[in-house]
């Protein structure tokens, strides 16, 4: 699974890089279509939750996506063999 933000959906209320434990987000640096700044995937791979729930068995954090107003964070299923990295932090 992997994150995904829908840009459409989007209002730039950067709440999710407020409350992510893992500090994945980053504010926007370029506005959209509709000149929104929307926050952009810093560090994906930073996310242990995400990346590593089918090799550990744990539940996805979910905090990010839980505090979205607009819905807008969601997790998308990878596609396999797709290349990811992966960086685990003690």
């Amino acid at each position: 699974m992997k994150l995904e933000i829908d840009e459409s959906r989007c209002k730039g209320c950067n709440l999710c890089t407020m409350v992510c434990p893992y500090k994945i987000y980053r504010p926007g640096n370029r506005p959209n279509r509709r000149g929104i700044y929307v926050p952009e995937l810093d560090q994906p791979e930073r996310c242990p939750n995400c990346r590593l729930r089918e090799l550990y068995g744990r539940r996805l954090c979910g905090v990010c996506a839980l505090i979205c107003p607009d819905q807008a964070i969601r997790w998308v299923p990878e596609k396999p063999y797709e290349p990811m990295k992966v960086v685990i932090e003690y």
